[in-house]
């Protein structure tokens, strides 16, 4: 077994004007940066083996930040943990994305559904866990791993059945998300634990 915490990147001026940034390469703000400690102090108090991130700048400055106040190594970076991909909605305003296509699940030419998302990031998840067994069996391990939003959110529903997050419940920049991790399976814990 594993536990994983799922933290979400802090602010960057696109999530602050409600812009889609997918796989669009935005770094953290002031606040963000902000975020990133904030979700460290609050981290502080619990052991944690090691930190894994998006390659995305605004995910792996927040690892980053992490990582150097609790003390871990350098985040391991993790493709397959990065922002969905919005296609031709990449760019536009929330509003305006809407607008346009109609809700989250909608087709949109270029984009990833958020069921790919959940493969793809399942797959990343449980190569970390993997990975964070063959280092502490038997014993077990804590490890974060710092995404974005449309990740979390894919894999809350993924794992409940479509019954997470709730309409309007947003995944807020700077929060974590904490899973168990077995072979084969990924458990939420805990959700929306803002930090």
């Amino acid at each position: 077994m594993t536990l994983l915490t799922l933290v979400r990147h802090g602010q960057t001026d696109w999530n602050l004007a409600r812009r889609i940034q997918g796989s669009t390469d935005i770094p953290l703000n002031e606040k963000g940066r902000a975020d990133a400690r904030t979700a460290a102090e609050r981290l502080e108090g619990t052991t944690h083996h090691a930190i894994y991130s998006s390659p995305l700048a605004r995910a792996r400055e927040t690892a980053e930040i992490i990582a150097a106040q609790l003390g871990l190594g350098a985040p391991v970076l993790v493709p397959d943990i990065r922002e969905r991909e919005f296609g031709e909605g990449e760019g536009m305003l929330v509003s305006e994305y809407m607008q346009t296509y109609g809700d989250w699940q909608s087709p949109v030419p270029g984009a990833e559904t958020l069921e790919e998302v959940a493969e793809r990031s399942m797959g990343a998840l449980d190569a970390i866990a993997r990975d964070s067994r063959r280092r502490s069996t038997p014993l077990a391990e804590s490890v974060i791993v710092v995404a974005h939003g449309g990740v979390i959110r894919s894999l809350i529903a993924h794992v409940s059945g479509g019954t997470l997050p709730r309409d309007g419940d947003p995944i807020v920049n700077g929060s974590a998300h904490r899973f168990e991790a077995s072979p084969g399976m990924l458990r939420l814990l805990d959700q929306s634990v803002l930090i």
